[in-house]
């Protein structure tokens, strides 16, 4: 059997042999632009791995801020992690519709606040449905009220204020994963009121290039995905894409070769575009801009 390229992904049959284990919570992370053209609830009671619950980023979120599906404050986390029957010293598996999209932003918040067996299913449900295995239709089936005990990791989030820091000192990368069009500002944001183009100075590592069927390349193809976007790997990176989902995916990709990022950018584009004081430009990245 082939190794996975990361410690953190677990197989379709690894799932299959613990489906009804009492220690393991499956969670459907499933997040979707509107240019995806899906409807991630919609598609939960359609049709969901069996005994999976429901996580949704744009639920769980920081109320307070016009930004969507910002990090929300702990007792938020704690709470919804409380209600899904989530408790200290449990293991969580996070898949999502699209095979890998969403789920790495998921697991990075649960990563975040200090949940330490928390896994990514390899291929996610399409790859489940194409194995010919189970699932179940409904809302999700609610479990019993867990303790669960948050510690936050804030080193793990960058604001607007590192990301400004890091591009002005040149000592940590600003790496963005949205598609390459999109980073040289010759198609529109999918997001209302957003300029187009990218941060001066930020590099392109678009997430498609780690992905490959709805599952994370090899190291060889990540490594080769950042030496052709600029990046040197060995130096602080800070993860940045639209809205920090598709950021989370460089997170992962980095970590499964050995690499563990500055800081994942919250706001993101959807923060940096839409601001003023904050400066964009178009074409290909280059270095020192």
């Amino acid at each position: 059997m082939t190794a996975l390229p990361s410690p953190w992904l677990r197989s379709t049959d690894w799932l299959a042999e613990r489906l009804n284990a009492p220690d393991l919570v499956v969670i459907d992370g499933s997040y979707y632009l509107s240019t995806m053209k899906h409807d991630a609830e919609a598609e939960f009671v359609a049709g969901h791995i069996p005994g999976a619950q429901r996580f949704d980023i744009d639920t769980v979120k920081d109320a307070d801020s016009d930004l969507p599906h910002m990090m929300p404050p702990t007792p938020v986390f704690s709470a919804a992690l409380r209600k899904l029957g989530i408790g200290d010293g449990q293991s969580v598996l996070i898949y999502d519709g699209a095979g890998l999209f969403s789920a790495p932003r998921v697991w990075w918040m649960f990563r975040t606040f200090g949940v330490e067996r928390v896994f990514i299913l390899d291929g996610g449900l399409p790859k489940w449905l194409a194995e010919g295995r189970p699932v179940e239709t409904g809302p999700a089936k609610a479990r019993a009220a867990r303790h669960f005990t948050a510690r936050r990791n804030h080193g793990a989030v960058a604001d607007l204020g590192d990301v400004k820091k890091a591009l002005a000192s040149g000592r940590v990368q600003v790496v963005d994963a949205r598609p390459a069009d999109r980073f040289r500002g010759e198609t529109p944001e999918p997001r209302a009121g957003l300029k187009s183009g990218h941060m001066p100075g930020a590099l392109n590592v678009p997430f498609g290039a780690l992905v490959k069927d709805g599952r994370l390349a090899s190291p060889e193809t990540i490594k080769a995905a950042f030496e052709a976007g600029g990046v040197d790997l060995d130096k602080p990176v800070i993860t940045s894409c639209g809205s920090g989902v598709s950021a989370a995916i460089l997170w992962l990709a980095m970590d499964a070769v050995g690499r563990q990022p500055a800081g994942l950018y919250d706001g993101s584009w959807a923060e940096w575009g839409g601001r003023d004081d904050c400066p964009v430009v178009t074409g290909p990245a280059k270095k020192g801009e």
